[in-house]
């Protein structure tokens, strides 16, 4: 008797195991892979049941802010590219306020958005985001800016290392010798590292030889020009403005740096770098106060991660054909190509990809046009 019912029990406990492999079996075909043709890391959130084939997916997106012209036009178009491929989306902006972004992110995830898109304010905090959207089974994308030591579950951006060897490159090539200042992004911002690293990657062997001396090197709090300016005033005093060039994580910042040069009558006569291609920085390479800077093509940028979000959305597979560790994981990344622009191809790319129109660049120069 007590054989049969240990059978019996063993029997059951089969069938049980059985079943419950069966029911993790369905959930796992429910969840999104990122296809990196090795075997996925165990950062995966809690499945979540997908929204039903007639209805519309939900994108949130949770962005720094919308003070600064680049962002404005990521978040159109973005905005632009989920609604064209059918989804929709709802859009919350912190204006740099880490606290609110985080709140923010708890509204959209409350909202029961399919994916969450976050270009984070400050690289560390955001983490927390990434977290209490994985509880609810909600996949994230950091958007241009990585979210580290968290477990993000797709990065997708520009190669800003290259980026910051591109802005290296262009005033080496002006000023091979000198005295240099670094005024760099926020601290808090990953990719503000990454400009760097590039930046020394070019500038390195040429302090090494002591030919470039790095009289001051300086992080720009928030990004903000005004801080810019203050740390470009104190460079100048402190080096009784014998300063050859200037390195300047993004045209935000060189735009502080050139007002700062203008008021000791310096400005054009010193190269200073940028990126992002704001129309003021457009202006002012054209009218021959800032030198360059590095254009991302953002459209393209805010196009493919609208495509993988609502597809991710969707429970498709998603390929990712690099990795970028965030001091946690190697995150599947999506890294997209900048381009340097000054005077001579500020037609050929910015212009002619209608990021700004040739009026609008040109506006304060006579005639139609600056040539080599």
């Amino acid at each position: 008797m007590k054989s049969r019912l240990k059978q019996g029990a063993a029997t059951g406990l089969a069938v049980s195991l059985t079943l419950l492999l069966s029911a993790c079996s369905l959930m796992q075909a429910n969840t999104t892979t990122v296809d990196q043709g090795v075997a996925m890391q165990s950062n995966q959130p809690t499945p979540r049941p997908l929204r039903p084939a007639n209805q519309k997916v939900v994108v949130g997106l949770s962005i720094d802010t919308l003070l600064e012209e680049r962002w404005q036009k990521d978040r159109d178009l973005f905005k632009a590219a989920v609604e064209k491929l059918g989804a929709s989306i709802e859009v919350q902006a912190a204006n740099g306020d880490d606290a609110k972004q985080l709140s923010q992110a708890e509204n959209l995830i409350s909202q029961g958005v399919d994916v969450l898109v976050v270009v984070p304010h400050n690289a560390e905090v955001a983490s927390a985001i990434v977290q209490k959207a994985h509880q609810s089974g909600i996949k994230v994308i950091s958007y241009d800016r990585l979210i580290v030591n968290s477990d993000v579950d797709l990065y997708i951006s520009f190669d800003n290392e290259k980026a910051g060897e591109l802005q290296a490159k262009a005033i080496v090539s002006k000023v091979p010798k000198g005295n240099y200042v670094l005024i760099e992004g926020a601290d808090t911002d990953n990719n503000a590292h990454m400009f760097k690293k590039g930046q020394m990657n070019i500038l390195k062997p040429f302090v090494e030889r002591g030919d470039i001396t790095i009289v001051y090197d300086q992080a720009t709090k928030e990004w903000k020009p005004a801080n810019a300016l203050a740390n470009m005033e104190l460079a100048l005093r402190a080096n009784r403005n014998n300063v050859q060039a200037v390195v300047a994580a993004n045209d935000a910042t060189a735009g502080g740096v050139i007002q700062a040069l203008a008021a000791q009558s310096m400005a054009g006569k010193i190269p200073v770098s940028g990126q992002d291609a704001e129309l003021a920085a457009a202006q002012r390479i054209v009218e021959g106060t800032q030198t360059m800077t590095v254009y991302k093509p953002i459209r393209k940028l805010a196009e493919t991660a609208a495509e993988l979000a609502v597809k991710m959305a969707k429970g498709e597979n998603v390929h990712a054909d690099k990795k970028v560790n965030n001091k946690k994981i190697d995150v599947p990344s999506i890294l997209l190509d900048p381009i340097a622009v000054d005077r001579t191809n500020m037609d050929a790319t910015i212009i002619a990809d209608g990021f700004h129109t040739h009026e609008d660049v040109y506006r304060n120069v006579k005639g139609t046009q600056i040539t080599k």
